[in-house]
């Protein structure tokens, strides 16, 4: 068994605040083997990302990493890095040691519903999945939910859960699109899902950004758990025996026909 703590937690635009928040989080994920936090932990949405993007050895880094090797927790959370110009949205991935193991930046670019992430972020081109925790974890983040060829090459890369992290939008039937596709990444993949959101920010709310509704996904796509809209820490089990009876009774992956001729 795996323990993994979903952080669902509010994000403010400053970034001291949020790292007090992860802090806190971590306080209170006793006995998780990973935790993972939203995508923009490090801070909300919105044109100030240019001017509050770290490098990846950066304070919040640094203050995540040490609340890491304190509590002895893997952790997963979003932060923006300074780019050429542009910044990137990136999923870091430190283990329980604090050590950096992995950064995912952001393939797929909000450009959706009247927003457009690529005005001020840059697209990373690889699919990444990082050893945590004992796990081959692939990470997504947000917008990349949408598209599944990104959760399959994940797969292919020895994948054993995905890490999905979010600020994912609210608007008529936002949240269940959240939900669908969430649970369709799982099942048709056979996959343990971890997909975590940033909670609602009353004070900020004005950009809609944050839904909540982080969720644990078992392989055949039934929430084994789901925080709703509320700030709150959630310390759930990922067995790795049900992924195998699911690929028993499931065998999808093994059925696949790559290059079918679509004339």
């Amino acid at each position: 068994m795996t323990r993994i703590a979903l952080c669902q937690v509010p994000v403010s635009p400053d970034p001291s605040v949020n790292l007090t928040r992860v802090r806190e989080a971590l306080a209170r994920a006793e006995g998780a083997d990973l935790a993972i936090f939203p995508e923009a932990t490090l801070t909300r949405y919105g044109k100030r990302i240019t001017d509050l993007a770290e490098p990846l050895d950066g304070p919040f880094v640094t203050g995540v990493a040490e609340a890491a090797r304190r509590h002895g927790v893997a952790v997963i959370a979003g932060v923006f890095e300074p780019g050429q110009g542009l910044v990137h949205n990136t999923a870091v991935a430190l283990d329980a040691s604090g050590e950096l193991r992995g950064a995912y930046r952001k393939i797929h670019l909000f450009d959706s519903f009247g927003a457009k992430e690529s005005g001020l972020v840059a697209p990373g081109a690889e699919p990444v999945v990082v050893e945590l925790a004992g796990l081959r974890v692939g990470l997504v983040t947000c917008y990349d939910i949408r598209f599944p060829e990104l959760t399959r090459a994940l797969v292919d890369q020895g994948a054993d859960m995905f890490a999905v992290i979010a600020a994912w939008g609210s608007g008529p039937l936002k949240e269940d699109h959240w939900v669908t596709l969430v649970r369709a990444r799982a099942l048709e993949n056979t996959m343990w899902t971890a997909a975590v959101g940033q909670a609602p920010n009353p004070a900020e709310s004005s950009d809609g950004y944050g839904v909540g509704r982080s969720m644990l996904v078992d392989p055949l796509g039934v929430v084994r758990a789901d925080l709703g809209s509320s700030a709150g820490v959630q310390v759930v089990e990922l067995d790795p025996e049900v992924t195998a009876r699911a690929r028993s009774a499931l065998p999808c992956l093994e059925h696949r026909v790559l290059g079918v001729n679509r004339s």
